[in-house]
């Protein structure tokens, strides 16, 4: 039997981060970097004023203070956006915006809070210090300079820094390309009544969402029937040009468990049992050299494993690091756990305190929708105590618990 970070290891040696491509850069939030990015232009562009007040020379301003104002001629206004090219002269002030170019011979800036805001002439109530209020050209960036590194993930606050320095082109990870197949002739599309013996395939449904919030292109999800012949007809050139199938149902040690008894022949994939409740039995290989997850069918067991197992090996295909989302965690009450086993149970986390969501069995959804967070109890441990500390996998497509 493998241990949980064994099977993880497996099944992350199948992947590799895809080749970069060159996308706009608005187009490419959510994606992961392939190659630095290098600033195009100096950051600020130019010397411009961090405050709305009055561009002076400092020896006009000497000995201005509250007691003594200083009071100088206002000859023109430099607004947020001016192009025009200003030259200071001594002896006088210009109203000036936060932002906009410092006039040449300008060499500080007296907020507007420090003046009588005259708009002829202006009281100076203190006098700046050389480069007071006032943004220097390249201080924050200069052109050329390396602005974030590969494997840097294009958030809004990252492509607004992108933005800001000119670039407007990145090299980039595509989004993962991922095929979902739920197995079984007792399953029914969602849409369609079940009848006796059948049930809705939830699990093509929930595997297509979870595909979705890990930022994958979901490219193709069905359903196959329990018949070898399918189901090797499919697996063998899957569509939509996949670089990693998804499978659920049909890799335990049932006599109509299809999926494994095809791939068992087909390829590199190979059926364990790996030391987790739920999720035991596990597949994992290549089919003609695309990597292909035979998850669990029991759905939250199936869920359970996408995010141990899947979501790594997603990150990792999107050229960003395979880590989970964890967070420490206090529990908030007493629970049995498997012994011998890593237990990933479902938890509601509140306050940094988990509580287990009601019923745990490896078929009951009704945990998951309460749920916001994996508690994961190691192996050694067959009891949950109140007030223990665990780690918590966070569920996709929610807020991180607290």
């Amino acid at each position: 039997m493998r241990t949980v970070e064994e099977h993880r290891d497996r099944l992350l040696a199948l992947v590799r981060p895809s080749p970069g491509v060159t996308r706009r850069l608005l187009e490419s939030r959510g994606l992961a970097l392939a190659a630095p990015a290098r600033a195009a232009l100096d950051l600020p562009g130019f010397d411009n004023s961090a405050m709305d007040g009055y561009a002076v020379r400092v020896a006009d301003t000497r000995g201005a203070s509250p007691q003594s104002p200083v009071s100088l001629p206002v000859v023109d206004d430099v607004a947020a956006g001016d192009t025009r090219a200003h030259t200071l002269p001594p002896g006088v002030a210009m109203r000036i915006m936060t932002g906009a170019p410092l006039p040449v011979g300008a060499e500080g800036i007296v907020p507007v809070e420090d003046t009588d805001g005259g708009v002829e002439t202006v009281a100076l109530t203190a006098a700046p210090e050389h480069g007071r209020h006032v943004r220097r050209r390249g201080e924050d960036v200069r052109a050329g300079e390396e602005l974030v590194g590969t494997g840097t993930l294009l958030t809004p606050g990252v492509i607004a820094l992108l933005a800001a320095a000119g670039v407007a082109e990145v090299d980039v990870h595509p989004r993962p390309r991922v095929a979902v197949f739920s197995t079984g002739d007792e399953l029914v599309p969602l849409g369609v009544t079940p009848g006796f013996g059948q049930i809705v395939d939830s699990n093509q449904v929930m595997l297509a969402e979870l595909v979705r919030a890990a930022g994958a292109d979901l490219v193709h999800c069905g359903t196959l029937p329990d018949e070898a012949e399918a189901v090797r007809r499919v697996l063998s050139e899957p569509p939509g040009q996949p670089d990693l199938v998804l499978t659920s149902g049909g890799v335990s040690m049932g006599a109509h468990d299809t999926v494994k008894e095809v791939l068992t022949g087909l390829g590199t994939v190979d059926f364990v049992k790996v030391a987790m409740r739920p999720g035991m039995p596990q597949g994992a290989g290549t089919v003609g050299g695309v990597p292909i997850v035979t998850l669990p069918g029991n759905p939250v067991s199936s869920f359970v494993s996408f995010h141990v197992f899947v979501l790594p090996m997603i990150r990792l295909l999107a050229g960003r690091a395979a880590d989970s989302d964890t967070v420490e965690v206090v529990a908030g009450a007493d629970w049995p756990s498997a012994d011998g086993k890593v237990e990933f149970t479902r938890v509601r986390v509140e306050g940094g305190e988990a509580l287990p969501a009601r019923g745990q069995g490896s078929h009951m959804l009704g945990a998951l929708a309460s749920a916001n967070a994996l508690a994961v109890v190691p192996a050694d441990t067959a009891y949950v105590r109140s007030g223990d500390t665990l780690a918590a996998v966070s569920l996709l497509g929610l807020e991180h618990p607290r």
